[in-house]
């Protein structure tokens, strides 16, 4: 087995995120770090006695915190090549215990990254708000149309090689990180599939999907990024 490195981007998330690392399969994976983005209650605690490396990343952003641990990993680690990152939500609306899923493809067939799709797994209703879905939808056809790469979901549950990830030179810090990793793997022709992952209503509310200005703000650095890298 290659060395599996979990990433949780985690903010205010005290309810959820001692379930998450729990639920994660310790066997194939060799740390979890979760990258506490400026939490105002008690995540890192929480994420501390479940077992995770526990990182502080003031700087608000989903891309910041991702930043911040594979940062810490590429410092830790000499990244070989079949090592494996995977980032995983927080708030617990994902299944964990999928990563063996997740990681397969690289595994047994060599992809060098694997996305979890919500649209072809399960969802429990009310999971995934209308927008979330119709943006989902809206952003998967561009790329089909931009890029030549067929996908159905930007879903943040997700596996790529560590070399290759760094090779990516991720740089987006807020609500672009998904689609920039998928629209640059595209760029420089990644093998790229996806499998169906399950994902139910999450613990908390969202901070994007679940207010009006956070919705609009994806929305438009979504689509701003698939277009950024033409």
């Amino acid at each position: 087995m290659p060395r599996v490195f979990v990433i949780i981007p985690a903010f205010d998330e005290e309810q959820s995120i001692g379930k998450v690392i729990q639920d994660i399969p310790k066997e194939i994976v060799a740390e979890i770090v979760v990258t506490d983005n400026n939490s105002k209650d008690n995540t890192q605690k929480v994420a501390k006695q479940a077992g995770a490396t526990v990182l502080s990343e003031p700087q608000q952003g989903y891309g910041y915190a991702c930043l911040k641990a594979i940062e810490y990993l590429k410092q830790k680690y000499e990244a070989q090549p079949s090592d494996i990152i995977v980032f995983l939500d927080g708030d617990y609306s994902d299944y964990p215990a999928q990563i063996t899923e997740v990681i397969q493809p690289i595994v047994e067939n060599n992809y060098d990254m694997v996305i979890g799709s919500r649209a072809l797994g399960r969802k429990e209703g009310g999971s995934m708000t209308p927008q979330q879905i119709f943006g989902n939808w809206l952003a998967t056809r561009l790329l089909k149309l931009l890029y030549k790469v067929e996908f159905t979901d930007l879903g943040p549950f997700r596996a790529i090689k560590f070399e290759q990830l760094l090779a990516l030179d991720m740089q987006d810090n807020t609500y672009g990180w998904t689609v920039e990793m998928q629209v640059k793997a595209a760029k420089v022709k990644l093998t790229s599939c996806e499998v169906p992952v399950d994902y139910k209503v999450r613990i908390g509310v969202s901070k994007v999907s679940g207010t009006l200005k956070g919705t609009i703000m994806a929305g438009y650095k979504i689509l701003w990024t698939i277009f950024k890298y033409l």
